[in-house]
């Protein structure tokens, strides 16, 4: 028997719950059809990420001895999903269901997995334009796809480009909080021209002796982030109360990642950065208050023109 939405919504619940506690924390802010929505996407990008990584739940990242047939399953059944077919997978049938319901550009999805495409190919950012190019193609797509969900118009590049924003945003501060455990399965995110910059050999950077170098190049991704993130506010305007309170939500939740790793120096992986239950109950409340005042302390916010701008 097919199953029905209402079991594909509560398993894609299951899913954000079990991934990530922060977005999940902050989807509970939404309006139910957003919030329902949100975590159908959610599903198919936490499903193909496990697939292409070889983890669960986003946990236990592993080298995948297969990446070329992952990448063809991966897709294979998004084609299929975004042809409106049953595909018998809830996560695929999840995004048949989101790309439906919100007539969500295809063109963003399909950057997605590009996205997954290079790490499949093992690439490695040569300048820091590449890195943003990266991150653009594994996070900034989703930001846009969360605005079209919310509502947004997928003619609107300006507040596209907000939505773009916070995707950078966490994409930067995942790659600052995860140098480790990506140099363990063999990935390094770090610009090369970066890394020369500093002086640390390819593929030495988590070695000991050039830690306090790396804390460096951590501390340039988190302003990095932050940059992002300060942009991405200038977006919430546009969104409705329930809306822009998620995403505020989720922008400091998030953002404190990063912050984290950039105060934490050269311990900042010791122990996996993560947010509280307070931290996060604390955003929630602030970004209540800058919801209801977003017009005010956001809406004159200009994106800074030398800031990395998505390919349109």
């Amino acid at each position: 028997m097919t199953p029905g939405r209402d079991a594909i919504v509560a398993t894609a619940g299951e899913s954000i719950g079990r991934g990530s506690k922060s977005f999940a924390a902050a989807s509970r802010l939404f309006d139910r059809a957003t919030r329902e929505r949100a975590w159908l996407l959610y599903a198919w990008c936490r499903a193909c990420d496990d697939l292409a990584d070889g983890q669960d739940h986003g946990h236990g990242m592993s080298a995948v001895a297969d990446p070329a047939e992952r990448l063809a399953a991966i897709r294979i059944r998004t084609e299929a999903a975004l042809a409106g077919q049953w595909v018998g997978d809830a996560a695929f049938d999840a995004l048949r269901i989101v790309v439906a319901e919100t007539n969500m550009p295809h063109r963003f999805v399909h950057d997605l997995v590009d996205g997954f495409a290079l790490d499949a190919e093992d690439w490695r950012p040569r300048s820091e334009d590449d890195l943003y190019r990266y991150c653009y193609h594994v996070a900034g797509a989703v930001g846009c796809m969360m605005a079209v969900i919310m509502g947004v118009s997928p003619d609107d590049d300006a507040v596209l480009d907000r939505a773009c924003d916070l995707g950078m945003a966490f994409q930067l501060s995942n790659i600052a909080r995860d140098i480790e455990e990506d140099d363990q399965v063999g990935r390094c995110y770090l610009p090369v021209e970066w890394l020369v910059e500093m002086d640390i050999p390819s593929g030495q950077h988590m070695k000991p002796p050039f830690r306090s170098r790396l804390t460096v190049l951590a501390q340039r991704l988190a302003e990095r982030a932050q940059a992002f993130e300060q942009s991405a506010r200038g977006g919430t305007p546009a969104l409705s109360f329930r809306s822009a309170w998620a995403v505020l939500a989720a922008a400091g939740i998030y953002g404190d990642i990063a912050r984290k790793v950039a105060v934490r120096g050269e311990h900042a992986w010791d122990h996996r950065v993560t947010t509280s239950s307070a931290e996060k109950l604390g955003w929630i409340v602030r970004a209540y208050g800058q919801a209801r005042a977003r017009t005010s302390l956001y809406g004159n916010v200009a994106r800074p023109d030398d800031l990395w701008t998505r390919p349109r």
